[in-house]
C-alpha cells in the first residue's frame, strides 16, 4: 500500500504528523510519498488549509489537520 503525505515547509502540524506516521510504518507495512503543496497548483488548490493530510492511492483521506495515531492506525486497519 502506497500513502500520500501531503505537506508544506515550516509546518509545525506536518512535522506532528510525519512522526505518527513513521511510528505507524513501523509497525505497518506501507510506502510513503512526500508530496509538497507547493510544487504542484492543483494540490496547492485543494490542500491549502488542509494540511497535513495522508490519503490512500485511492484517494481516500485517513486523517487530516490535528493527525491522530489511532485515527490513523483505525482507518488503516479497514484496509
Amino acid at each position: 500500500m502506497k500513502l500520500y503525505f501531503y505537506t508544506k515547509e515550516n509546518c509545525p502540524l506536518c512535522d506532528k504528523a510525519w512522526a505518527k506516521l513513521e511510528d505507524l510504518q513501523r509497525e505497518k507495512n506501507f510506502e510513503i510519498e512526500v508530496r509538497d503543496i507547493y510544487t504542484n497548483d492543483d494540490w496547492l488548490e485543494v490542500y491549502q488549509i488542509r494540511i497535513p493530510v495522508i490519503e490512500t492511492e485511492n484517494g481516500i483521506v485517513l486523517d487530516e489537520g490535528i493527525v491522530s495515531y489511532i485515527t490513523l492506525a483505525e482507518k488503516f486497519a479497514e484496509f
